[in-house]
């Protein structure tokens, strides 16, 4: 990787005050280090490390995509019960699921209009609203 994506992954973990450990570093690389946004799966994220050569196990994925989410550097989309995506773009948007490629993508925010919410329980706040659609071809 040319030296830009380290320091993009660097200066990216630097924001965020996490230490830049060589699994971090290599992880960052791979999620930021070109500038652009992706959804990548644990298991994704992975083969990705090791086809370029890096030593990392699938733990350590997994560790450090929760270090990541937990400290605001990504968001983890959940799409259902057992698949986790991760996503670079921390803003609030929507996603489409493509149910065919097992892909993940977002979907344009400026489209999407939710009128209303429901009233939620005393005691409670919306600690945020996660719109999946999922797509499939056309038969």
């Amino acid at each position: 990787m040319a030296d830009t994506h380290v320091d993009h992954g660097t200066e990216w973990l630097a924001r965020a005050g996490l230490r830049p450990t060589r699994q971090r570093v290599t992880l960052a690389q791979l999620l930021v280090g070109d500038g652009r946004h992706r959804h990548v799966t644990a298991e994704s994220l992975f083969d990705a490390a090791k086809d370029r050569g890096d030593q990392v196990s699938l733990a350590t994925v997994y560790n450090t995509l929760r270090a990541f989410c937990d400290a605001g550097l990504l968001q983890e989309v959940t799409v259902d019960g057992s698949r986790s995506y991760f996503d670079t773009n921390t803003h609030d948007h929507p996603h489409f699921f493509w149910e065919d490629e097992g892909r993940l993508s977002d979907a344009p925010s400026d489209q999407l209009v939710i009128a209303q919410l429901p009233d939620v329980p005393e005691g409670a706040e919306i600690a945020s609203v996660d719109v999946v659609i999922r797509l499939r071809k056309k038969t």
